[in-house]
């Protein structure tokens, strides 16, 4: 498994916890940071399994 997948996932719950914590405490500029993390994150893991899938390829 590619790094990039596994890091995408660890940094994607971050996000979730920041975008929570930001909806708990009505901190809009937290909940968008959170929101933009796991977004940024998800596109990672997306790369880190495209890279996956050509190593799986050329084997």
């Amino acid at each position: 498994m590619d790094n990039n997948r596994i890091e995408g996932a660890v940094r994607q719950v971050k996000g979730s916890i920041k975008e929570a914590v930001g909806k708990i405490a009505g901190n809009t500029h937290m909940q968008a940071e959170g929101r933009a993390e796991k977004v940024a994150c998800e596109v990672q893991s997306k790369y880190g399994e495209s890279k996956d899938t050509v190593r799986k390829t050329f084997k």
